[in-house]
Parts: structure tokens; C-alpha cells; sequence
């Protein structure tokens, strides 16, 4: 069972804080493991290594770069957190979590930083994916196949996660509205 979203840590920069981001080293490893795969996915044919080490690295930051994003940065810097789990029939049931509201606010840096590269990420892969479908490099095409798919994932679980937590908001919203509708209605009576 997945444990509970955290809180803003004791000395932690103010909820919200414009002047500075609230989880900077989240932030660092969110771009770090991104720009890793992407640059030595570039540059790999100046390291003289075969295909082999080459797809082992790459892919090793891929997954990194998966479990950073879904494990650590959504929680920390949006607040969001989603998996997957195989029910008994064999079903796929997407699972999704969000702070409550006054737990903390989400930093719009963090945020900011977060969704774009969020976005980015698939679309740098699916461009390198056609230069090397243009090259005719099908060797490296497996690799961009599993950066999109890995990214993608994340992608379509935070788009659906945050998704899931704005419609919590609205019913909560419509809860609140009707009961003080029905109080305000009835009490006058």
C-alpha cells in the first residue's frame, strides 16, 4: 500500500514561494536523468562504446528518469501521485492520489518546471525517433520506442491524475454549495 503524500518540511521555503523553488534537488534530478538519456543518446557515437553498453546506459537512465518522476518529483513538486494496479479479474485499475486541500500549496516554480518538461520529454523522443528512422539507425529506434513508451506513461498518468484531483475539488465544491443551498432553503422555512 502506497504510504501517504509528505508535507512541506520543517525550514522548507513557504508554500507558494515565488523566490525560490520548494524542492530544488527534485527538481535537479527531474531534469538530470532527462538530459542524460537525451545527451548521450546524441553523443554516444563520440564514446567509441558498442551498441550494446550504449542501450544498457540509456535505458538505465530511462528507467531512472521513470521512477524519479512518478515516485519523487509528482509528489513532491505537484502534489500528484498515480500507479497501477492488476485487480483480480485481470483488470487494470489506475489508481490516483492528490493532496488534500490545506496540506500545502504547490509552488508555481515547481509546477511550472514539472508539466513542461513533463510535456517536452516525449516530444524530444518522438523528433529523434524520426531522424533515426531517417538515418536508417533501426538499433537506436528501440531505444527512443522505450524513452517514448516510458515517458508517455508518465505523461498520460498525470494528465489523468490531475484530472481526477480537479473533478475531487468540483465535487467537493458542489457537496459544500448544496448543503449550504439546502441549509439557507430550509432554515428560512
Amino acid at each position: 500500500m502506497p504510504d501517504t503524500l509528505p508535507t512541506t518540511a520543517p525550514g522548507a521555503p513557504a508554500a507558494g514561494s515565488e523566490q525560490a523553488y520548494a524542492h530544488p534537488v527534485a527538481a535537479f534530478f527531474l531534469m538530470f536523468f532527462k538530459a542524460a538519456a537525451v545527451f548521450i543518446y546524441i553523443f554516444c557515437g563520440w564514446f567509441g562504446t558498442d551498441f550494446v553498453i550504449n542501450f544498457c546506459v540509456i535505458t538505465f537512465l530511462l528507467v531512472c528518469d521513470f521512477w524519479t518522476v512518478k515516485n519523487v518529483s509528482g509528489r513532491l513538486m505537484v502534489g500528484l501521485r498515480w500507479w497501477n494496479e492488476v485487480s483480480e479479474s485481470g483488470g487494470s485499475d489506475w489508481k490516483f492520489e492528490s493532496l488534500e486541500e490545506g496540506q500545502r500549496a504547490v509552488n508555481k516554480k515547481d509546477s511550472f518546471v514539472f508539466w513542461t518538461l513533463l510535456y517536452a520529454t516525449p516530444a524530444v523522443w518522438c523528433v529523434l525517433g524520426l531522424v533515426a528512422i531517417l538515418k536508417l539507425n533501426i538499433d537506436y529506434l528501440l531505444l527512443v520506442i522505450i524513452a517514448v513508451l516510458l515517458s508517455a506513461a508518465n505523461l498520460m498518468g498525470y494528465i489523468k491524475c490531475s484530472k481526477a484531483a480537479q473533478s475531487q475539488i468540483k465535487g467537493k465544491f458542489n457537496s459544500l454549495f448544496a448543503s449550504g443551498l439546502k441549509a439557507y432553503m430550509f432554515g428560512r422555512s
